[in-house]
């Protein structure tokens, strides 16, 4: 009987589905930003060396990886310290990583449609940043960040987790995975919220995992 019920238990897990992994990042009112003093450094991001990762997933534990571009950026520096900035998402970039290149198409194909990020009228997002917090005892995080993230013309303040170090090489800027509610952006297809049945819908959980290099 015990057997029965750690299966059927195991079965359920299994077809709700995890939310992908990371920190909780809730979405509040934009905030606002102010210019670095004049005594700031200004560094460009180097897009080459700079990328963000994500996963979706739906509840039935299906998930999906990719990426996307950051096409431009400028980091501001006092200090040594990360004080300001702003960064551009190239939302034409999303790329798929988890399945085979045939089949690759069809998924960025819809996340690019009017149901997901509608990359053809909103072409890039952008995030700019407010706030910069050191953070003591922690090995994981050196710093939270807190700004304006734009996509579809829908600005919301977040705060995220980063490790930010600075040396003869130029700024690097990463964070854990965090994870972000796509609906605060108006991305609500296959959203329970929109009425989608669990066994269709997908999670309105996106992570992301983003690495910006600057010299």
């Amino acid at each position: 009987m015990k057997n029965i019920l750690f299966l059927a238990l195991a079965l359920f897990l299994v077809a709700c589905g995890a939310a992908p992994e990371g920190e909780k990042v809730e979405a509040q009112d934009a905030v606002e930003t102010t210019e670095p003093a004049a005594a700031a450094a200004t560094l460009a991001v180097n897009t080459a060396a700079s990328t963000i990762n994500w996963i979706g997933a739906k509840f039935t534990g299906d998930q999906h990886t990719g990426t996307i571009n950051v096409s431009k950026g400028e980091l501001a520096v006092e200090g040594g310290q990360l004080v300001g900035g702003s960064f551009v998402i190239d939302m034409t970039s999303i790329k798929n990583t988890d399945l085979p290149e045939d089949k690759q198409g069809d998924l960025v194909g819809h996340l690019s449609d009017s149901d997901f990020f509608e990359v053809n009228n909103f072409p890039e997002a952008t995030f700019e940043i407010a706030e910069v917090a050191v953070v003591e005892g922690n090995p994981e995080q050196t710093h939270t960040i807190t700004g304006n993230l734009t996509m579809k013309d829908i600005t919301k303040s977040i705060t995220i987790p980063a490790m930010v170090s600075m040396d003869e090489s130029g700024l690097s800027a990463k964070t854990p995975q965090f994870v972000i509610d796509r609906t605060e952006w108006g991305v609500v297809y296959a959203s329970t919220t929109a009425g989608a049945l669990k066994d269709k819908a997908i999670k309105d959980e996106i992570a992301l995992q983003i690495n910006l290099s600057a010299k």
